[in-house]
């Protein structure tokens, strides 16, 4: 290797670590990962951190990780944040959260450390350097003295002819002499892969057996830029190597750059991993998934009070990968019913409009358990103090208890917990103002009514059950003259929660219980 180019790899190098010793580094890394790619099944979720997590990013990660753990491996999040330029304050830490929220924490990650660290990509620099240098030292790369302008000027001529933009590899002939020429003026050119023969045919294990003649479309591509960090191409295929990554299951528009990939793989002399490409995640009408849409992102639906298993349930039931497609499956089902194999190649249409319905289904899963049902009464608490706050004329309503008997009253009603502390259901947690001129206008039997009410309450211990009290009103409206039942019920309901509609009376009086149903009902006597 020409001297000049030893230097200039050597300013790229992790200072203080020699080519040699980084070698004996990944030598003892592979022997710990298991150098043979069969040994264990080994993924990884590969996101830039140039923005926040979103549907799209879940469901790739979702798919990695309940294929690692179907096959009792190890599941890794790797951010690829080698464009400085691009990087989005907090969007790293945003992705760790949310997957962790998603309840798909990673097994490595750059929070939780692992064997195969580190696990940002600006962190590894010193190992695309070292690849660099291999591939300079066999002929398969080259350096590229380009600038910035004359490759703005080839892409503006190219879509000027109409034509796909493409490099034309002009550098690639440079003697050592021209070479050495140029690092003297320019010594930190980029280094380029040569796309020569042919692209080596693969099996994906979504799309089946492809081949992308890459050579005859694309100039030779950038691997490592002058900066010292990589393109997208060198950098995974160096991580995936050395991190023992088994299978790469990536989007499908990494499809037709995996010729690259396999290239690259050949000329460093390393075992490719297998790959499954994943059919795109689209809107219901078709179109891309956009980060401009700011309802994609997990943590709105975190705010919003949608719950995890929700979305990864909705997620993977518009897709494919299983026997069937059923609402209200949890994360250990889809591990056990994954099959790689059944991953079509049509793309998955997202219907969000469906995932309140989702939603309710694991609410009510999650009442039904005692444990998740204290949670959930935990979470109520807070929301309720958080809307209502100083409004609260008796904070009785915070008892675990009252809470408790409103989440299994309205099991299955409501689609979210938030729905608790909507303006429909105010009347749990604070009394309405409601004046009599708006009780006698439904009926000028106010007293009546109400007073026959509360002889139904009577007694210190009444146990209110919505069955007595559905006999018990409907016998109180069968013994009065010239109202129907109907104007009884709304009556009622409006002297207990100020509003026209709402779930069936005996049930409000259920929930509120017989002290506060007297109080009410003793108020519109009292006005």
């Amino acid at each position: 290797m020409p001297a000049h180019m030893a230097v200039l790899l050597k300013r790229l190098l992790h200072p203080g670590r020699s080519p040699a010793a980084l070698g004996r580094l990944m030598g003892r890394r592979e022997a710990s990962l298991g150098a043979d790619p069969g040994a264990a099944v080994r993924v990884r979720f590969a996101p830039s951190p140039t923005g926040f997590l979103h549907l799209g990013g879940l469901r790739t990660a979702l798919y990695n990780y309940i294929f690692a753990k179907k096959h009792q491996g190890s599941f890794i999040l790797r951010l690829e944040d080698t464009d400085q330029t691009r990087l989005v304050p907090g969007a790293a830490e945003n992705i760790e959260d949310m997957l962790e929220w998603a309840g798909v924490p990673p097994d490595e990650s750059p929070r939780r450390g692992g064997p195969a660290g580190p696990y940002l990509q600006s962190q590894r620099l010193a190992l695309y350097a070292q690849a660099a240098e291999a591939l300079l030292k066999s002929g398969a790369a080259y350096l590229c003295f380009c600038s910035p302008q004359r490759l703005e000027l080839l892409k503006k001529e190219a879509l000027r002819s109409r034509q796909t933009p493409r490099y034309d590899n002009r550098c690639r002939s440079l003697s050592q002499a021209q070479v050495a020429q140029k690092l003297a003026t320019d010594p930190k050119p980029a280094i380029r892969f040569r796309l020569e023969g042919e692209a080596p045919a693969f099996q994906d294990l979504v799309y089946g057996w492809n081949r992308h003649e890459v050579a005859n479309v694309e100039g030779d591509p950038v691997i490592l830029k002058s900066d010292g960090f990589p393109t997208y191409h060198l950098a995974c295929v160096v991580d995936d190597h050395h991190m023992g990554i088994s299978h790469v299951l990536r989007g499908s528009e990494w499809l037709v750059s995996t010729a690259k990939h396999l290239l690259l793989y050949q000329a460093l002399g390393w075992q490719p991993p297998h790959f499954a490409h994943l059919p795109l995640l689209l809107n219901r009408d078709g179109s891309k998934l956009s980060k401009r849409q700011g309802d994609i992102f997990l943590e709105h639906f975190a705010a919003t009070g949608f719950l995890p298993d929700a979305l990864l349930d909705i997620i993977t039931n518009c897709g494919s990968g299983f026997a069937e497609n059923q609402m209200g499956r949890t994360l250990p089902e889809l591990i056990t019913q994954f099959d790689l194999s059944r991953v079509t190649c049509h793309s998955a249409l997202l219907d969000l409009e469906k995932l309140p319905e989702f939603n309710r289904l694991h609410l009510r899963r999650l009442v039904g358990d005692e444990t998740q049902r204290c949670q959930l009464v935990g979470q109520l608490q807070a929301l309720v103090e958080e809307a209502f706050g100083s409004q609260l004329q008796d904070r009785e309503v915070l008892d675990p208890a009252y809470m408790e008997r409103i989440i299994l009253l309205r099991q299955g009603h409501v689609c979210r917990l938030q729905d608790l502390v909507s303006p429909a259901y105010s009347y749990l947690w604070t009394r309405p103002a409601v004046g009599r001129a708006q009780l006698g206008a439904i009926s000028e039997k106010v007293d009546i009514i109400a007073k026959r009410v509360l002889g139904l309450l009577e007694g210190p211990g009444t146990n209110l059950t919505q069955d007595m009290l559905n006999g018990e009103l409907k016998k109180l409206s069968d013994g009065l003259e010239g109202i129907k039942h109907s104007n009884v019920m709304k009556l009622l309901r409006v002297a207990l929660s100020g509003q026209q509609q709402g779930p069936p009376v005996a049930e409000m009086m259920v929930s509120l219980g017989p002290k506060e149903v007297r109080e009410r009902i003793q108020k519109v006597l009292c006005s």
